[in-house]
């Protein structure tokens, strides 16, 4: 199998080969060229502000085209859960906030015409064990009662009708779920961005960020040269570094990885899911996994640390015998694709929006990172334009450090949590 990112064979990626000059000044210099960045970016550019985007790589180049292309409604953390930490009220609003993300995706790539086979294909939670079904029985009636959010329940017996595997326990359906090819539309989003008057700088490396001696501006000195700023935006996502320290320190970066087979018969890859849908199990040490152009695209945490090519051979032999687990009909297929990315994931599990001395940021997404990066970027921008960033949904909890502040930036605990969630999963 090729380690290769198979969505970047689907489109072709913005690339360095035409380096843009960094400019001297702009009203908004944004760190990151992911989804973040770039619907700020463009949502600043629309407003006629000046704006930079400076990505350390190339434009899309992590999470934004390295991920299962799902654009999922709600949070990583479940909403029972949510409405216990903050109350009925706040619950509501971040819920919608979830539903909005996942329109906001639909909405630009019609205003924009990108071309990635956005549909709302809906996704599917799957029980690994019996008392997994009990669980979701409860959560249909309970999302139906405090958000009048209506999602179904797919009995064991009729499971077939929605996943061709013997595995499960049952299911739950939620239809307002999306998917998407994710370089296709990053690609296309950096397109769109550019066009609103946005700068996209690459190889653009931030390596310090300070304030400016006079006048209240930020001066970022990157590999290609120096700008300033009058605000700043940071839209790292699991690839905060050193130069924003506080945000690091508030920010595990860990590794996903995904293979991809080679393309399956119409007639097995509807047996293996009839309605297409973004399919995730209950587990913590959870898989997730979707049809794409009659390949399985197949996903987990299969190794915690960030990629790398050890971390990527090793993630590979597991989802494959995760994969075969799930659908035996797989044990043949060749395995033509593997790759890895780094998610970001707050000491919570919740995505976190706000402002640190002077600077704003949205981070945070632990995986739901499509709509969410979306629609954060998007309504940061418009919260730093209207001077409303306090009111923001995501900025109304605390941010946590980590326990006891035992973490600089380097996640050394990330072992212990993988063999943590598995222990879990034996438990229950």
């Amino acid at each position: 199998m090729n380690q290769q990112i198979y969505w970047h064979t689907t489109v072709k990626m913005p690339d360095d080969s035409n380096l843009t000059p960094i400019p001297e000044k702009v009203d908004v210099a944004i760190i990151g060229g992911g989804y973040t960045g770039l619907s700020a970016a463009r949502t600043l550019a629309k407003r006629g502000v000046k704006v930079a985007v400076l990505e350390a790589e190339t434009i899309g180049w992590g999470a934004s085209s390295r991920n299962g292309g799902m654009t999922l409604t709600g949070l990583k953390v479940g909403m029972g859960t949510i409405l216990k930490n903050y109350g009925r009220e706040l619950a509501k609003e971040l819920f919608q906030y979830s539903l909005d993300s996942v329109n906001t995706v639909e909405q630009i790539i019609k205003e924009e015409n990108i071309n990635c086979g956005f549909a709302r294909y809906g996704h599917l939670l799957t029980a690994n064990k019996p008392k997994h079904y009990d669980v979701l029985k409860d959560e249909v009636e309970f999302m139906a009662k405090e958000f009048n959010h209506n999602t179904k329940l797919v009995s064991p017996q009729d499971l077939k009708s929605e996943i061709g595997s013997d595995l499960y326990h049952g299911a739950m359906v939620d239809k307002v779920s999306g998917g998407l090819n994710p370089a296709q539309y990053v690609a296309g989003l950096a397109g769109a961005t550019e066009r609103a008057g946005a700068i996209l700088c690459t190889r653009a490396r931030v390596n310090r960020l300070r304030a400016a001696r006079s006048g209240n501006r930020f001066v970022l000195e990157t590999e290609r040269g120096t700008l300033s700023a009058e605000t700043v935006f940071v839209a790292t996502s699991g690839y905060t570094g050193s130069v924003t320290k506080k945000l690091q320190r508030k920010i595990i970066p860990i590794g996903s990885f995904i293979i991809a087979t080679e393309k399956l018969s119409d007639e097995l890859a509807h047996e293996l899911s009839p309605n297409n849908r973004m399919i995730f199990d209950f587990k913590h040490y959870l898989n997730y996994f979707r049809l794409w152009d009659n390949r399985m695209i197949f996903g987990g945490r299969a190794a915690f640390f960030p990629e790398t090519q050890n971390t990527i051979k090793r993630s590979a032999e597991i989802l494959q015998r995760e994969m075969t687990q799930v659908y035996p009909q797989l044990k043949n297929t060749k395995v033509e694709y593997v790759w890895g990315g780094t998610l970001d994931f707050a000491f919570d599990k919740m995505t976190h929006t706000g402002e640190v001395d002077g600077i704003f940021y949205s981070l945070g997404y632990a995986g739901h990172g499509v709509a969410m990066a979306t629609h954060s970027g998007k309504t940061m921008a418009e919260a730093i334009l209207n001077g409303t960033v306090k009111d923001h949904p995501l900025a109304k909890f605390n941010f946590p450090n980590a326990p006891l502040g035992l973490y600089n930036g380097f996640p050394w605990f990330l072992p212990f949590a993988g063999a943590w969630h598995k222990i879990l999963d034996w438990v229950e």
